[in-house]
């Protein structure tokens, strides 16, 4: 499959490109599933348990985003030793990732499921949905180690430049995944839960093999006694870089959450809309989400071998490419927008059509503000600056709860579908400025005139 590899030589464009194109053929997959899993429960279970799912869409982003982050962050540590050619480094800050998730995951899954009935209540849950969404949340929850270790390793291959390998096991995990479905929700009858059952179990499945061939095919991640010791210094690297990471995250939940409250309130016909256009949506951003990642692992390479000015034309690549897309997406989107909302519901739902395509223009029309907060934020996290992430967070948080507080509730779904683009408007004023900032600090450090 992959193998490990340097991105610090070669021509910036071609190694962000071909690095971040099976990132993305991978997110495009998992969003491939998420729609394939939303339409399977749509289809067979009906509006009520679409809207059941998707009343749980942004308090398990909320968790598993922190999750996801953390992992993510954790990979960044290992991506600029590696650049800096340090093995044993690579070897020992690995084995306290493997420490650490241990812990944070099962606390984590501890106190999320105790707590799920709470949080369904605090978001307002319609009561025609609650025990359906109890039931898949729930689950969602007890899978949290499953999918940290899961996303936490194919971190780690990236972090080594193997973007392609990760790709073929979440191949394996989505298709898993959608025949699950169809047994669990189809077959057996398990409703909504079954659809979380079907999620955990093939992510477990994907990472027991993930683990398996890293062990098997990657000699520099082979640890002796010493590598696996608990060190405190790797553990404070670690979580320097994976908590900010992961708090970006949940921060940015926060809004989501109370965003999500607010569209619950109006009823599950508008819960049903929102969940349809996020789906649809979250596939078509894909390929920036993609190059975030791929900046990411790039930067964090290249500061670890201190080329500073390959980081610089990496973040100008992107852009050029991203802003090409978000112009043709956003053509696609008002075209098809209304032939895409028919995969989750029939056409004689024509107020959730309708309501779908809206959110999908609103959100669309707004792509470079979203270019812009993925570039500019994965390049400063690669920097080691992972702490301004959390501040651009909040940024987002803060527009995303204006929204959900205040004008929701008053003035109805159309401001919904604004969230979103108002989010990204105040997390770029944040993160160009601290990227600039940062940049001076880098090259003042490492003597870049």
């Amino acid at each position: 499959m992959g193998k490990v590899r340097d991105l610090t030589e070669g021509n910036v464009g071609r190694q962000i490109f071909s690095f971040s194109i099976p990132i993305m053929f991978g997110a495009l997959f998992q969003q491939f599933y998420n729609v394939v899993d939303t339409a399977i429960v749509g289809k067979i279970l009906g509006v009520e348990a679409l809207a059941a799912v998707g009343a749980t869409g942004s308090v398990m982003f909320l968790i598993l985003g922190f999750c996801n982050g953390l992992g993510a962050g954790f990979a960044i540590p290992i991506a600029q030793k590696f650049g800096a050619k340090d093995e044993v480094g690579v070897r020992r800050t690995f084995a306290n990732c493997i420490w650490l998730g241990i812990i944070m995951s099962v606390l984590l899954t501890v106190v999320t499921t105790l707590e799920c009935n709470n949080i369904l209540s605090i978001m307002d849950t319609p009561d025609n949905i609650v025990g359906m969404s109890y039931s898949y949340l729930f689950i969602i929850f007890l899978g949290i180690p499953v999918t940290f270790f899961y996303n936490m390793l194919s971190g780690i291959l990236r972090a080594l430049g193997d973007s392609k390998t990760p790709l073929y096991f979440l191949i394996f995990s989505s298709l898993l995944n959608i025949g699950l479905d169809i047994e669990c929700i189809k077959y057996l009858g398990w409703g909504t839960a079954g659809a979380a059952i079907a999620t955990v179990a093939a992510q477990l499945v994907a990472g027991v093999m993930c683990a398996v061939y890293m062990r098997s095919k990657y000699p520099i991640l082979h640890m002796e006694r010493e590598d696996r010791r608990f060190d405190a210094e790797k553990i404070k690297l670690l979580l320097s870089a994976g908590v900010p990471m992961g708090l970006q995250y949940s921060i940015t939940a926060i809004g989501s959450i109370l965003l999500q409250t607010a569209v619950n309130g109006l009823g599950s016909d508008y819960v049903a809309s929102m969940t349809s256009g996020g789906k649809i949506s979250m596939f078509v951003i894909c390929p920036f989400d993609a190059l975030g990642t791929a900046l990411a692992t790039f930067t964090g390479q290249n500061v670890g071998a201190r080329k500073l000015d390959r980081v610089d034309e990496g973040l100008k690549q992107a852009i050029i490419g991203g802003t090409i897309y978000s112009i043709v997406s956003f053509v696609f989107l008002y075209i098809f927008g209304d032939e895409l909302a028919l995969i989750f519901v029939d056409k004689s739902q024509e107020v959730i059509i309708h309501n779908i395509h809206v959110f999908l223009i609103c959100n669309a029309a707004s792509y470079l503000f979203l270019l812009g907060v993925n570039t500019f934020r994965f390049v400063i996290q690669g920097m080691g600056y992972s702490v301004l992430a959390v501040t651009s967070g909040v940024m987002e948080m803060l527009a995303r709860g204006l929204m959900g507080v205040f004008i929701v509730p008053k003035l109805g779904f159309i401001f919904a579908c604004f969230a979103s683009p108002l989010a990204w408007v105040f997390a770029c004023a944040f993160l160009i400025p601290a990227y600039l900032s940062v940049r001076k600090k880098m090259r003042v450090k490492y003597q870049i005139i």
